[in-house]
């Protein structure tokens, strides 16, 4: 780096309006080689004397150069060491003129308003933001992405197929320019079809995917590989639980690691939780420990139909003769709306009952133009009896283009829950729930949980 004085500055035909272009050799480049993005450009640099330093960086602060580890202060080397430069961005000042009014006058109190310098500035990979990198690497006009889904150290990407043989590379990037994150991950096209685990491939740092996350302020550990975690549902976590009250009763059909049964049971809820997933299920079980819930927190390892027909059906007939109230989440998108008819003639007629009957939360996903009522028209479907204005659709968010994933919310009819015929019903099979199809399934992130 050095300095050379000059009443003004100009900024080099050759630069672009973007502060670094890279070397056309980077285009194409499978193999990260970080020493490849060097580069020296010329910027703009204001001389300032030592003792109104500080005072000149604080009015500057809009038009001084700002990128990752570049100092905006450097040693005058050429001259007295009583002297800084305050380095500038090219494109916002090229001459003093370009100062804002604010600016002069406050530089003009200081005493230092003269003449630009040039400063001859090398930048480094170290330097380069994930996208700038990326964006130089990958052919022109194709997407680039520098986006990913957290959890704990884990970085969670969803490449493209044209991204695939840069795949190593992103993932190095990703973690070069993303401190804490020490193993990136891409989401394959292989689904385990029992547990609808998609495989991960590990595209840089460590295999570590046993994670640890905080979310809403409850601890969770995982291993990412073997179960659905989505840090993008935390909010739709937090805003069913503030519907739960202290003593009701809460039956999480797919409880996953437990993101709505433990912070339910902090709360004070009394909760049974259940995931099919054998691995889903010891974490379950690890997290109520962790979170010192396991005494509010009864654990099993069903299928969700069989959950319902089995445990659900044995309490809920001394629930429904209490005041508080009956909670069941149903966070399967892809697949709940599929179980509902498992509430069917569930009770005799003896336990029939018109108050305290209860709410469901059943998660959905709706490609169809009218999405809200499309889920309403297919609950109903499943259930056996029209929901047409006796439940409400809370749009959860976007998965994909034309593709949203909504919540039902409902009371289950007693025309439904309690079997007025007294005929007795098997316990069917569960639907093929892992037939679904890959789209279905699919998402940016984990679509569950």
């Amino acid at each position: 780096m050095s300095a050379s004085g000059g009443s003004a500055f100009v900024v080099k035909p050759v630069m672009e309006p973007k502060l670094y272009q890279p070397p056309p050799e980077v285009q194409g480049m499978i193999t990260l080689d970080k020493e490849a993005f060097t580069q020296t450009i010329t910027v703009p640099a204001l001389r300032v004397p030592n003792g109104v330093l500080n005072k000149v960086v604080r009015s500057l602060r809009k038009s001084a150069i700002q990128r990752p580890g570049v100092p905006r202060v450097v040693h005058d080397k050429e001259e007295s060491s009583d002297f800084r430069l305050v380095l500038l961005d090219p494109h916002k000042v090229s001459s003093t003129t370009c100062f804002s009014e604010s600016e002069v006058d406050d530089l003009r109190a200081f005493g230092v308003l003269e003449g630009l310098q040039s400063y001859d500035l090398t930048l480094t990979y170290d330097n380069l933001k994930a996208e700038e990198v990326l964006e130089a690497v990958l052919p022109q006009g194709q997407d680039v992405t520098s986006g990913f889904s957290r959890v704990g150290h884990i970085a969670h990407l969803n490449l493209r197929d044209h991204q695939l043989p840069y795949k190593n590379l992103i993932g190095q990037v990703i973690m070069d320019k993303n401190p804490g994150i020490t193993c990136v991950v891409n989401k394959t096209k292989i689904i385990d079809s029992t547990y609808r685990n998609f495989k991960m491939e590990v595209l840089a740092g460590e295999e570590n995917m046993v994670a640890k996350v905080k979310e809403n302020g409850v601890t969770y550990e995982f291993d990412f590989s073997h179960v659905y975690w989505n840090p993008r549902l935390s909010t739709e976590h937090h805003r069913v639980v503030q519907l739960i009250k202290r003593g009701d009763t809460v039956f999480d059909v797919f409880a996953g690691v437990g993101p709505f049964a433990v912070p339910a049971a902090r709360t004070g809820a009394n909760v049974l939780a259940n995931d099919l997933n054998p691995e889903s299920y010891r974490w379950l079980q690890h997290n109520c420990k962790l979170n010192k819930v396991e005494k509010k927190i009864r654990t099993f390892n069903l299928d969700g139909r069989a959950f319902i027909q089995g445990p659900v059906k044995q309490e809920l007939p001394a629930l429904l003769k209490a005041k508080a109230s009956v909670h069941f989440v149903m966070n399967l998108p892809a697949l709940a709306l599929d179980f509902l008819d498992a509430f069917r003639r569930l009770l005799p007629q003896e336990h029939s009952c018109d108050e305290n009957l209860p709410m469901v939360y059943c998660y959905c996903f709706s490609k169809d133009d009218d999405p809200k009522t499309d889920v309403v028209k297919k609950a109903s479907c499943s259930l056996g009896f029209p929901l047409e204005g006796q439940c409400s659709v809370h749009f959860v968010r976007n998965v994909a283009p034309n593709k949203e994933m909504m919540c039902v919310r409902f009371r289950i009819p007693k025309e439904v829950l309690f079997n007025r015929d007294h005929e007795h019903t098997e316990t069917s099979a569960e639907p093929a729930p892992k037939r679904q199809k890959y789209e279905e399934a699919t998402d940016s992130t984990h679509s569950s949980y």
